[in-house]
């Protein structure tokens, strides 16, 4: 919105730099305010052509329903066709009408200066169905919301003043921190605390909190606490309204997150029950896998000791997975970080002795869900037991390399060697072996994606999966 009103006063005013900050400053408070007085909100200024105002502000709020739809920012409006606007402009005094809105449709409006050391700036017009007006103690939110366009000449942290929900409670102290106002919402949620009319009361007064059982206050919102009784849960937002040092009114808002900490909680649970099951799944599949190493010492046969070795490594490359999904929160996997552990596990277990092995990554990440992040797991792991196994034969050292390139559409991860290459003649389709046979089933047909392997000083195996798999 800051942009958006630079560049139509830019265009469209003769407002010195000063004059446009300090409007920048003040729109970041008005969804605040047109919630807490349930009116809509029009910010205008002189415009470069003559008896013309710009409207370059115009905000609805989400407390009230309004029936005036459309959004006016940006639209022009003739002097004569705005009396009450035009009055405050010239004279910098409050003003209060009434307008035709649609045909025989009349609302309230109030115009309000927006004064700077050279004088009226602009003008906020409050637009409101008269029904509102006649909530009991209205009039002290309309001094609020007049304090605070006052207040927010100055830089505000735009967090504290963010929009309010129809469910939100409103109160309003005054300078002595005695409550003059509180909405139906209020006074429902510090019913369930015991309490049964606000008014009057001090804001700090016990028996507000004698039922508060655990109080938080969040380091980086010091205006913010979290209020926690036997019942209910209470998020309390502390707005202090001062002038030259003195206070001149407090806003406070009550929002009752019951509901939403018991969901947090529930989550939270179900992460850690998710997490240890990984955990479990990952010591499972070890398990499996020193069974298989035992069988494979007892026997005789080499090609059976290559072939369970081959399923350990398989095995053993799917628990790397559910080992990164035990130790964090969210289910999803960095294949980088995969990789890395992959090749660690194949050095220790499939290297055969004296033999070197360099690693390197390049290029960028790529954040997998856990089912496809296994199926890449099995991939990577098949394709460097390739690599070992036919690319550096009579070779003392060798390379494998990572590279993950990021286009629109697809994400393209390249695992190389500087082996003996491809022999000649190779083609996937018509290759037997099972490794590659797995490779090409799971990239195509689970991840629907796209597997080629080609020759490059060494051998390349390039992946080419979609973005949407991760439904972006």
């Amino acid at each position: 919105m800051e942009n958006n009103i630079l560049d139509l006063c830019r265009s469209n005013t003769n407002l010195t730099a000063m004059r446009i900050n300090l409007l920048q400053r003040i729109s970041t408070t008005l969804p605040f305010i047109a919630d807490l007085i349930m009116a809509n909100i029009g910010l205008y200024v002189p415009a470069k052509e003559k008896d013309k105002f710009l409207i370059v502000d115009y905000v609805k709020p989400h407390t009230a329903y309004t029936p005036f739809h459309r959004n006016r920012t940006g639209v022009m409006r003739k002097s004569q066709e705005e009396p009450l606007i035009k009055y405050t402009m010239s004279t910098g005094r409050s003003m209060s009408g009434r307008r035709e809105w649609s045909w025989g449709k009349f609302i309230e409006m109030h115009t309000e200066p927006i004064l700077d050391s050279l004088g009226v700036a602009a003008v906020v017009s409050f637009e409101m169905e008269p029904s509102v007006t006649k909530i009991d103690g209205y009039s002290y939110l309309y001094r609020t919301a007049c304090s605070l366009l006052s207040y927010s000449h100055r830089e505000l942290d735009s967090y504290m003043f963010r929009p309010l929900a129809a469910s939100d409670g409103i109160i309003i102290a005054d300078k002595n921190n005695r409550i003059v106002f509180a909405n139906a919402a209020a006074i429902r949620i510090y019913n369930i605390l015991g309490v049964i009319n606000l008014i009057g009361y001090h804001l700090f007064d016990h028996q507000l909190s004698s039922r508060i059982i655990k109080e938080t206050i969040s380091s980086n919102k010091p205006y913010e606490k979290e209020l926690t009784s036997d019942s209910i849960t209470i998020v309390r937002r502390d707005i202090p309204i001062k002038q030259g040092g003195s206070l001149l009114c407090r806003i406070v808002i009550v929002s009752d997150v019951t509901e939403v900490r018991k969901k947090d909680k529930e989550i939270l649970i179900k992460s850690a029950v998710i997490q240890e099951i990984h955990h479990r799944v990952k010591n499972n599949l070890q398990t499996i896998a020193s069974l298989l190493r035992l069988q494979a010492r007892r026997s005789q046969s080499q090609e059976v000791k290559d072939a369970l070795r081959e399923s350990v490594n398989r095995i053993l490359s799917i628990s790397v997975v559910h080992e990164f999904l035990s130790q964090q929160q969210e289910e999803m996997i960095d294949v980088t970080k995969v990789t890395r552990n992959i090749l660690n596990l194949i050095a220790q277990n499939m290297l055969r002795p004296g033999f070197k092995l360099t690693t390197e990554f390049s290029g960028g990440t790529v954040i997998l869900p856990s089912q496809q992040a296994s199926n890449l797991a099995l991939i990577v792991n098949e394709l460097i037991l390739n690599s070992l196994e036919h690319a550096f034969v009579n070779k003392d050292e060798g390379l494998i390399g990572l590279n993950i390139i990021h286009t629109e559409a697809d994400y393209i991860i390249e695992l190389y060697d500087d082996g003996s290459g491809l022999p000649k003649g190779f083609e996937t389709k018509k290759s037997k072996s099972l490794g590659l046979q797995i490779v090409k089933t799971l990239i195509e047909d689970d991840m629907n994606g796209r597997f080629e392997l080609y020759n490059n000083k060494g051998t390349h195996a390039r992946i080419t999966i979609p973005r949407n798999i991760r439904g972006e």
